[in-house]
């Protein structure tokens, strides 16, 4: 387990901490930075009046991270974010072994995506509704189906696959920045193949191996560069910063009257999607949830 610390000041503090949720964060705490300190910050005031201020002027923000590359990551990505400036990592430091996933599994019951889609902790009976079941464990991932944007993207997957006509089904997918493989391994429960599954992180290549051979399923799984071709459905679940960077290549892998699906994008973010990807295709928004949306486009 490892710790990444930030420093953030205080009109950041919501956004970082959406921003970690997103990269799979296993935690997040909020502290003031100058604690101890001659510029240390009440935040209560005397009984009656209000309070001296909505937060500290800087606070110190710890994120737990199953393992050292997630949290390098994280840091990286953070440092990139216009919607982020001011905020700047710490530390990196290792934290005492302990059995986190036995210590959280009572937090995490199995999750519906759909009404017979469902993802099911291992130590959980698959409820009665369920006819398509993932199997992921809570703690073991980078991605695990309970944010938004996973959610987002996973409903779409299934609606997709069930879509009439002859734009039904997912056909060829790529999964781009794939964590998990969570969205990789929908994809391949829902009939898609062949299934890409690509991370530039070796230990989120390792988790969709791991995840996918726990699923039955048959994935394609590397670094960016293994994969060639174009695909009938590209999923890319990351920031709107890499996104917006990531245009010209992930358009470049859609097949013709393929679709491009985006997720991990705030909704006060849209324009600039729109904006970046405007050379290539026309984004719009296809779901919405908790201030995050999906953003899809047709080949």
């Amino acid at each position: 387990m490892f710790e990444l610390s930030l420093i953030c000041p205080q009109d950041r503090i919501e956004a970082l901490g959406d921003a970690l949720e997103a990269l799979d964060a296993l935690s997040v705490g909020v502290e003031d930075a100058d604690a101890q300190t001659d510029a240390e910050q009440a935040l209560f005031g005397e009984p009656g009046m209000p309070p001296p201020g909505d937060g500290w002027q800087r606070s110190r923000v710890t994120a737990l991270f199953a393992a050292e590359a997630g949290a390098s990551e994280a840091a990286s990505l953070i440092a990139a974010q216009p919607d982020l400036a001011g905020c700047s990592t710490a530390t990196i430091r290792p934290v005492p072994d302990q059995d986190w996933v036995r210590l959280t599994q009572s937090q995490f019951a199995p999750v519906p995506v759909t009404d017979d889609f469902w993802i099911v902790p291992t130590w959980h009976e698959a409820p009665d509704a369920a006819r398509t079941i993932m199997r992921l464990d809570p703690g073991l991932a980078f991605g695990t189906g309970t944010h938004p944007t996973t959610r987002m993207c996973l409903r779409w997957i299934a609606a997709a696959a069930r879509q009439p006509g002859p734009a039904s089904g997912l056909g060829r997918v790529l999964d781009y920045g794939c964590g998990s493989g969570i969205l990789a391994i929908a994809a391949a429960l829902h009939d898609a193949h062949p299934v890409w599954a690509v991370d530039i992180d070796e230990a989120a290549l390792v988790a969709t191996r791991t995840n996918a051979a726990a699923n039955g399923v048959a994935l394609q799984v590397g670094r960016p560069e293994d994969c060639v071709g174009r695909y009938q459905t590209v999923l890319a679940n990351i920031l709107a910063t890499p996104l917006k960077v990531l245009a010209p290549l992930l358009w470049g892998r859609v097949a013709p009257g393929g679709r491009l699906v985006l997720a991990g994008i705030l909704a006060r973010q849209a324009d600039e999607l729109v904006e970046a990807y405007a050379p290539w295709c026309q984004l719009t928004v296809s779901d919405q949830e908790e201030g995050w949306i999906l953003m899809t486009a047709q080949g």
